[in-house]
């Protein structure tokens, strides 16, 4: 997974995954570059170059609700939560479930940091499922699938998915039609 370059293969794949017409008009790269100023990061590869160049949004997915513009946040995302800290490193390296979690009361600080750190937010699939690209800590460049229960990372290295990781992989493999969950 390349998360400093653009490779010219994976932005065809995600210029051929979202049409023209369900697209928000590209952001291009003043903006960009004027986002991650604001938020102290850098966006991963190829998410930047296609918020600059190809779409910054989608009507349609992924996910299932559409692909949510860069300085945006879903519908349902809710006014009570607390601020976005984008520079402050996501805090999961592997998939947690804190529903299952013996000490609720010791996951509880880490839960905003998972939700609100590190993250911008792709767009939801409805009923508290969201989709987030991170964007800084050792999960740069990574696509995780955060509920209301936990918290799973996205691609074949993880083993619930065959695909390759990250934005052009997770945006691949909903193209070709891929249930999310998808390994054995």
């Amino acid at each position: 997974m390349e998360t400093e370059h653009a490779r010219p293969d994976d932005l065809a794949a995600l210029r051929a995954a979202f049409d023209a017409d369900s697209c928000e008009p590209p952001l291009g790269w003043d903006a960009v570059r004027a986002f991650e100023a604001e938020h102290g990061v850098v966006l991963p590869e190829p998410y930047r170059t296609f918020v600059a160049e190809v779409c910054d949004g989608s009507r349609v997915g992924p996910p299932a609700y559409g692909l949510t513009p860069l300085a945006e946040l879903p519908d349902d995302w809710g006014d009570d939560r607390p601020r976005r800290v984008l520079a402050e490193p996501f805090p999961l390296t592997e998939a947690w479930l804190w529903e299952e979690d013996p000490d609720p009361e010791a996951a509880e600080p880490v839960l905003d940091r998972v939700f609100d750190h590190g993250s911008i937010v792709l767009g939801t699939d409805g009923c508290g499922m969201y989709w987030h690209l991170i964007v800084t800590g050792p999960h740069r460049g990574h696509v995780w699938n955060i509920t209301d229960v936990g918290a799973v990372p996205f691609g074949a290295e993880f083993g619930h998915t065959t695909s390759e990781p990250g934005f052009a992989g997770w945006v691949r493999h909903w193209a070709a039609g891929g249930e999310w969950f998808d390994a054995a």
